[in-house]
């Protein structure tokens, strides 16, 4: 059961690993990013960020989708969490069962609109989140669960 895919350029870290995971009860933390598996250093990095009882994997995007659809993730209560907005949308769009993703962290970048305290989006971004939105999924920004949740399509 997906408990929820987060957007975070950070990927796993205090806030993450321990306010999140357990917020949303999961036991399974999915990685979903193409660079993190081949990058010694970062995939170091997250695994010491790893919470104790809490299982981690560490896939590339297509290998993250084909475990969704294979069933074996299944059995956990999985939390996803992925570096950008075309991340998240890429896996939107070919697992379906995916009906809310979280933006907690995007950094600021060149030709990016801050849209909370944390979030800057590209025009290309707001693009896809408009596209999730569209697709029946909740789009929401949060950095920490204690957060007051707002839709995305509220700020676009």
């Amino acid at each position: 059961m997906i408990k929820l895919l987060r957007v975070d350029h950070r990927l796993l870290h205090g806030q993450v690993a321990f306010s999140w995971t357990q917020n949303i009860g999961a036991d399974c933390i999915l990685i979903a990013n193409d660079d993190v598996p081949v990058n010694e250093l970062r995939k170091t990095t997250i695994k010491l960020a790893k919470p104790h009882g809490v299982k981690l994997v560490i896939k590339n995007i297509e290998d993250s989708i084909k475990a969704l659809k294979s069933g074996i993730t299944d059995k956990y209560k999985l939390f996803i969490v992925v570096e950008s907005v075309s991340d998240a949308e890429r896996i939107v769009s070919a697992y379906s069962e995916i009906k809310q993703v979280n933006l907690g962290g995007i950094k600021a970048r060149e030709g990016a609109r801050n849209i909370s305290k944390a979030v800057n989006l590209l025009p290309e971004e707001e693009e896809l989140i408009r596209k999730m939105v569209t697709q029946g999924v909740e789009v929401e920004i949060r950095q920490v669960p204690n957060d007051r949740r707002v839709l995305a399509q509220h700020v676009l």
